[in-house]
Formats: structure tokens, sequence, C-alpha cells
């Protein structure tokens, strides 16, 4: 069947089944593979895609659905948010295999467009499906504080 999906501002007409997750529609037929596959249960955060602005995984969200809005993946994700996320993750020095990273940046930025000064329990309810493997969520929560300080200064 023929879907026509919304993907970082553009149509794509895909020939792919309604129930092929969204992941692999994004990796395999779109070619955008910043979009990781870690469990394929929803579990690891590796997927994370922004779905009308909310973070969902994209590893168990079919096609069929997922036709229906605006996605948005780490290729295109833009705003003061993302480059202030962008910013405190080169300075902190987060990523260290960086496998999770494309994950954990698309729920960073979700999280700073609806909580302007999280804390660190808003921090870590946020983030708490997104698996580091290399277990930098230290660096995580400092970086997210101090995006939220860069934003806060800025306005």
């Amino acid at each position: 069947m023929s879907y026509a999906i919304s993907v970082n501002g553009q149509i794509h007409h895909v020939e792919d089944d309604g129930q092929t997750p969204l992941l692999w529609v994004l990796r395999d037929t779109l070619k955008l593979t910043g979009t990781k596959y870690g469990c394929g249960v929803a579990q690891c955060g590796a997927c994370t895609v922004h779905v009308d602005g909310t973070p969902m995984r994209s590893c168990t969200l079919p096609l069929e659905v997922a036709s229906s809005a605006r996605i948005t993946t780490i290729e295109s994700v833009e705003g003061v948010e993302a480059q202030a996320i962008r910013d405190a993750w080169v300075a902190r020095d987060v990523p260290q295999c960086g496998f999770c990273q494309s994950g954990q940046i698309m729920s960073a930025v979700a999280l700073l467009r609806t909580l302007k000064t999280p804390t660190d329990r808003d921090i870590d309810v946020a983030m708490s499906g997104n698996i580091c493997r290399c277990a930098t969520y230290n660096r995580i929560r400092a970086a997210i504080h101090d995006a939220a300080a860069q934003l806060g200064a800025a306005r």
C-alpha cells in the first residue's frame, strides 16, 4: 500500500506495509539513518523521534499510524532548544560510544520545549526511557541543566 508521510517537513510517498515500524521506513526506505535500532520493543530510546512534537519510539510505531502525523528526526530537529542541547552536549563531552545520542537529544529537546527550568527529577523522568550503554547519565543531566541555563540567559 502507498502512504504519504510527513518527515522533516517533506511529504514522502512510500510503498511499505502499514504495519512496518516507522523506524524501518526512516532507515531503509528514506535512508535517514540517524535514528537508531536498539531493542525493537520501545525500551531503550535509541529510536526516539518527534511525532507531532512529542518524543516517541519509532521501533513500535506502525507506518499507518505515523502517516497521519508530522515526524521529525535527529537529522532536522531545529530551534533554540535543539541548538542549546547540541552546544551543551559538546561542552560536557556527553557521548562516549554515541549510539544512544540521537534518541537522548530528541528526548532532551522535547523536555526543554515543555519545561524551561527542569529539576533533576524532571530530567530523570523525561530521560528515563533512554538507555545509555556507557552510563553517561550524570553528564546528560548536567548538559540539560546547562542548556536550560543558556536558554534562560537568552530570554
